[in-house]
């Protein structure tokens, strides 16, 4: 990491002097200033366009009871959960591990009875716990959506639509979503006589695409080898048309394959609709992480970025566990990943060019607050600092600090060569810096009238 270009986000430091012991627990995220402004700046806009698509915004709590959420949770997320006791009750609480669960939760128990469709969206942490060496973090950043209420292919299309327009908007150009139905491959083990744990390991060796395991459970659960071929082949099944020709020619007339290649194409023939298709790859050995999935699931990938950006897809049954069942899909985003995915982000891209930073002598920091508020109070981004240098380098000092501080604008009160109530306005990044003389009043004008027209 220390040799490649400065991140976005750091994940991590250490003590001066001694290495080997970290300044705040493995996995866990410091987001100093810039970044922390970068990450709020893309929250903004994927959170716009939730908005613009009708996904209203839910907060689930940080922690839960172990005992009533562990309902919705796989049994390897439960291995990698932080818990700790409630000293109220006694009862073991879990820091959230997965937000899906705990959505899942709270509409079983509170808002089941609400028109459906329900569209939500979120964005929060979840805490799992992953050895050292695992390469992933521990605290996670997400942003996601979930379409409660309905089993439609035209509802699948829309959260695919969605993740990818989100991308888009956001600036991330090289990616691919990897979509499948993970009742297709759960069929073709089902027919083959499997052993429930055999089945499970297979899946687990399908989804890594790890066929020389594969292989080994399949001779060990002595699967005929008519069927171990289309097993075999189908992780490797990805592409576009021809994968679902594939898929139909195995299916045959096995209604437990058949379902799901319908369901599939249908969806497929929606997003090609939509003009996304050439983000599209149909991959049969899709799987997602979670074993609620029981339908259509995606993952995202970026060329720029070892691991997927994010993913999804339908659990129909999920809620059902908590209560009323309710047909349901969704997707998440691990913000610090698309940050590493995109093609470019500046500080110009996330600064406002109309942002000031407002100079006067100490003894006019009393006139100077006034003015700045009257500027915030007109929508501009406003700092205030003092000048205390000698009057023939205040142009010089202020000019350097105005370019630190990154802001579109410098703000002079009290310059030298102008009236007491005058303000002097330079415009930072402009040819030669031109600076103009102003009443207060003139200058969120002046700004807003410049900055739109170079934007």
């Amino acid at each position: 990491m220390a040799s490649r270009q400065p991140q976005p986000v750091e994940r991590r430091s250490f003590l001066l002097g001694n290495p080997t012991r970290s300044l705040i627990p493995m996995g866990m995220a410091t987001l100093l200033p810039d970044a922390a402004q970068r990450v709020r700046h893309l929250e903004a806009m994927i959170f716009e366009g939730f908005g613009r698509w009708g996904y209203r915004e839910i907060i689930p709590p940080t922690f839960e009871y172990l005992d009533v959420l562990s309902t919705g949770l796989p049994a390897e997320t439960l291995e990698k959960c932080y818990k700790f006791a409630d000293w109220t009750t006694g009862r073991i609480l879990v820091l959230r591990p997965d937000v899906t669960a705990q959505i899942a939760r709270i509409v079983a128990m509170g808002m089941a009875g609400q028109g459906l469709p329900l569209r939500l969206s979120y964005r929060t942490t979840v805490f799992r716990y992953e050895p050292e060496h695992a390469g992933r973090e521990r605290e996670v950043f997400q942003l996601g959506v979930e379409l409660i209420g309905v089993d439609q292919a035209s509802m699948d299309a829309e959260i695919l639509t969605l993740l990818v327009e989100s991308l888009k908007t956001l600036g991330v150009s090289d990616f691919k979503v990897s979509l499948g139905h993970v009742g297709f491959y759960q069929g073709l083990l089902a027919k083959s006589g499997m052993s429930p744990q055999g089945q499970k390991q297979a899946e687990i060796a399908a989804a890594h695409k790890d066929i020389p395991n594969l292989e080994r459970i399949l001779k060990w659960e002595k699967v005929p080898s008519t069927l171990s071929k289309a097993i075999l082949e189908a992780p490797g099944r990805y592409g576009r048309e021809e994968v679902l020709e594939w898929g139909r020619r195995v299916a045959g007339r096995d209604l437990r394959l058949v379902k799901p290649i319908e369901r599939l194409t249908q969806v497929y023939r929606l997003l090609e609709g939509t003009g996304i298709q050439e983000h599209l790859l149909l991959d049969l050995g899709e799987f997602r992480g979670f074993d609620y999935y029981d339908g259509i699931v995606f993952d995202v990938f970026s060329g720029k970025v070892g691991c997927e950006l994010g993913g999804g897809g339908r659990y129909n049954h999920l809620i059902g566990r908590f209560g009323r069942e309710l047909p349901s899909t969704g997707f998440a985003l691990d913000i610090d990943r698309v940050f590493h995915a995109l093609d470019h982000v500046s500080s110009e891209q996330i600064l406002s060019s109309s942002s000031v930073l407002l100079m006067s002598p100490h003894v006019r920091y009393g006139e100077a607050f006034k003015a700045a508020q009257y500027l915030r109070s007109k929508g501009l981004t406003v700092l205030q600092e003092t000048l205390s240098s000698p009057a023939s380098s205040q142009n010089r000092v202020a000019r350097k600090r105005a370019m630190e501080a990154s802001v579109g604008w410098l703000v002079l009160l009290g310059h030298p060569r102008t009236k007491s109530q005058a303000f002097v306005a330079i415009r930072m990044g402009a040819k030669g810096n031109p600076q103009r003389t102003l009443r207060l009043e003139e200058l969120p004008g002046l700004i807003q009238k410049e900055t739109h027209a170079s934007d």
